[in-house]
């Protein structure tokens, strides 16, 4: 379906096309027309399908549909900053020819940061994105505008309860108007998020596309490998002189900064992101990054959902993840729009029964690529099958949760 089908605000239409938007997703397609119905709704879309889009055109619309005021009309929550930014920077291009206005507000920043924010937030702003603990900062001061606030959407919903915002979730609530249109948009759907969505939506529409299955153009591998083995298979990967954009993920703010550390040794073009950089440092990496200035970011999971970069040749997984959707949100960097791409993931003697669950939820092997020689023979690949029951994660499927 062609975005010109949907009904939507010809001026909406006008940064649509400027973008280079022409077709509508799966989700989009599935989505748009529900919330320009003004029904609440939940809806279940794996990274890279377009869900920001998803959200954003119908609720721009609406604004665009209703008279000009100062209230502040939409409230999108997010788990990170990252996110914050991405989702404020789309919504700038595809509003773009409009009068709608947006803010992004998140922790990090300065106190001359805080005071921009609180101004906007006075004086109102159309569309207000942010993460849960600089809203609660903002809303406990009582300027916020949100009387008149009519749609909330909670995004990467499964992400920020993973994170221990459900707190927070419910006393954002609590500062809106009771009357008004939630949508609730998660990659996975396991028993908290229907959970939360009972309490917050109102006879929702539901939507499920595409739940925790990886894009069929991302070429995997898996190399198993000991621990002293990786910064080696990392480096020799990385020789590839037609590689221009290579995120690496790590499970720990150590081992990105160890690595790091060791690929400059070998004057590779890297830099590390993670929540130990502060905002500015963050948003620098992030910019060479995008603009190719910078080949290789090494990255915590903070990344997994919120950057937005095209034509990523590979992602590698220098630990293997500790879940299938967070594997899926990982290698989703990679092979997003009409590119293809690679993901390798290195699994060590211990991570073997945890890449087995992987496995499973994938519904088949990810092939095992042999280690090149001088690197050495890795260990042999003989999982044991992990403990159901109250120990193993359980995932959208309903198959093994760690408990918390």
């Amino acid at each position: 379906m062609k975005f010109s089908e949907l009904n939507l605000n010809p001026k909406l239409l006008e940064g649509i096309e400027a973008i280079g938007f022409e077709n509508a997703t799966p989700v989009q397609e599935a989505t748009i027309p529900k919330i320009l119905e003004a029904k609440d709704l939940i809806a279940a879309a794996q990274t890279g399908t377009g869900k920001t889009a998803a959200f954003l055109l119908p609720i721009i619309h609406k604004i665009l549909e209703e008279p000009e005021d100062d209230n502040i009309k939409a409230l999108i929550i997010v788990p990170t900053r990252e996110l914050a930014v991405q989702i404020d920077q789309q919504l700038e291009g595809l509003s773009y020819y409009t009068s709608v206005s947006s803010l992004a507000v998140y922790g990090g920043g300065d106190g001359q940061s805080f005071d921009r924010e609180k101004k906007a937030l006075t004086e109102g702003a159309d569309i207000i994105i942010g993460t849960p603990g600089r809203l609660i900062a903002h809303l406990n001061m009582k300027y916020v505008k949100v009387e008149k606030l009519k749609y909330l959407i909670l995004d990467e919903a499964d992400r920020m309860l993973d994170m221990g915002f459900n707190e927070d979730i419910t006393k954002i609530i609590g500062y809106l108007p009771k009357e008004r249109q939630t949508l609730l948009f998660s990659a996975t759907m396991p028993t908290k998020i229907r959970a939360l969505a009972k309490n917050i939506l109102q006879d929702p529409e539901e939507i499920n596309i595409a739940i925790s299955k990886p894009n069929e153009k991302i070429v995997q591998a898996a190399f198993v490998v000991y621990d002293g083995q990786k910064i080696e298979l990392v480096k020799h990967i990385l020789k590839a002189d037609w590689l221009r954009s290579v995120i690496v993920f790590c499970s720990t703010k150590d081992s990105a900064k160890r690595l790091t550390k060791e690929l400059k040794k070998a004057e590779l073009s890297v830099e590390e992101i993670h929540s130990d950089l502060d905002q500015k440092t963050r948003e620098e990496v992030l910019s060479r990054f995008k603009s190719r200035k910078l080949t290789v970011l090494v990255a915590t999971d903070i990344l997994a959902r919120g950057i937005d970069v095209e034509d990523i040749d590979i992602v590698i997984n220098y630990d293997v993840p500790n879940d299938g959707e967070d594997y899926i949100h990982r290698i989703g960097r990679t092979a997003r729009a009409a590119s293809k791409g690679a993901a390798f993931t290195f699994v060590n003697e211990k991570e073997q029964s945890k890449f087995l669950v992987i496995e499973e939820l994938l519904g088949k092997p990810v092939p095992k690529a042999k280690v090149p020689a001088h690197i050495g023979e890795g260990p042999a690949y003989n999982p044991k099958p992990m403990r159901r029951g109250g120990g193993g994660r359980r995932n959208g499927n309903g198959k093994g949760r760690r408990k918390k």
